[in-house]
């Protein structure tokens, strides 16, 4: 299974990184895995798996794709580049929060 490739990461939308994290969640779920169990089996701090769904976190990238049994280049194209190394520095949007359902609700009706 590959991903598709984008040309211009610069051009993507905030939608994409929602996409993004709804297709990570998915997965999680029909593993029938939860953010929690992640954070514990990994001795993550509280929280730590649920945060990194929305902004970087190197810990919990590598143990969200552990307990797929994925590499978190394959999850995160946001954050990583197309030969599998991290990013550094992150890009600023990748720290911003995606719009609220009712913020795109909103943009949508405009």
């Amino acid at each position: 299974m590959h991903r598709p490739q984008q040309a211009d990461k610069k051009t993507r939308n905030p939608h994409d990184r929602i996409e993004e994290m709804a297709a990570i969640k998915a997965r999680l779920l029909i593993a029938g895995i939860t953010l929690t169990k992640v954070d514990e089996e990994y001795k993550l701090p509280r929280g730590t798996a649920g945060t990194t769904l929305r902004e970087p976190n190197m810990a919990g990238e590598r143990a969200i794709a552990a307990a797929l049994g994925t590499r978190p280049h394959l999850l995160w194209r946001t954050r990583y580049h197309a030969s599998g190394l991290r990013k550094s520095p992150q890009p600023p949007a990748n720290y911003e929060r995606p719009p609220t359902m009712r913020q795109r609700q909103n943009d949508a009706a405009a």
